[in-house]
């Protein structure tokens, strides 16, 4: 169990091809840094993943948080902190590799 910053849904997350990960909040009243937490329970989207695997486009389009808060929730869905693990996937929910953190707010921190 890691340690980390909650990401929020204007967090800087990308694929591992350069897609933006974004975040569709189930639950936007709980908000940190002025932006809603991001949970397991919402939608995430991968736009702008230029991968292909020979001709046969192949890219990211959602992420699949295997290890998420271990403690902290909201309505009952654990939370997403910087910490956690996740996996892009294909369509075809085929893993593509972790998706990359690189910008959270650093106010509030969960385990």
């Amino acid at each position: 169990m890691m340690a980390g910053s909650l990401l929020h849904v204007n967090a800087t997350v990308t694929c591992p091809h350069g897609g933006r990960v974004t975040c569709l909040p189930a639950q936007p009243r709980t908000v940190a840094g002025g932006q809603p937490v991001w949970t397991v329970a919402d939608f995430t989207t991968v736009v702008g993943c230029a991968f292909a695997v020979g001709l046969k486009p192949q890219p990211c389009v959602t992420v699949r948080w295997v290890t998420p808060s271990a403690r902290l929730q909201v309505n009952g869905s654990p939370v997403i902190t910087q910490g956690s693990a996740g996996i892009c996937l294909s369509a075809e929910q085929i893993p593509q590799g972790p998706p990359v953190v690189s910008v959270v707010q650093q106010r509030a921190v969960g385990l």
